[in-house]
């Protein structure tokens, strides 16, 4: 299943960006994760559909009305690198 990692940059901590972020993902279909990281930006894990990886991503560039989003990256994740990581819903932490 595909998967991705953004890491997302600006005024994104303290503005609801991560519980936004879960219900449009979960809007989507995606499974994952949106954590707070130390340096202010936030990361977002998220599986599922290409198309759905894909609206999340224009989703991110945006993000809920309170959000300055200066940039977001992307990368796309092989199947090795969520062995450890069992994705079931999406969370936020």
């Amino acid at each position: 299943m595909p998967s991705a990692r953004f890491i997302v940059s600006g005024r994104v901590q303290g503005v609801f960006y991560r519980a936004s972020t879960r219900e449009q993902a979960l809007r989507l279909g995606l499974a994952g994760h949106a954590k707070n990281r130390f340096d202010g930006s936030v990361e977002v894990l998220a599986s599922g559909a290409a198309d759905a990886l894909d609206a999340l991503e224009r989703w991110l560039q945006q993000g809920p009305p309170e959000a300055r989003v200066e940039t977001v990256s992307r990368e796309d994740l092989i199947e090795q690198d969520l062995l450890e990581q069992e994705l079931r819903g999406f969370h936020t932490g």
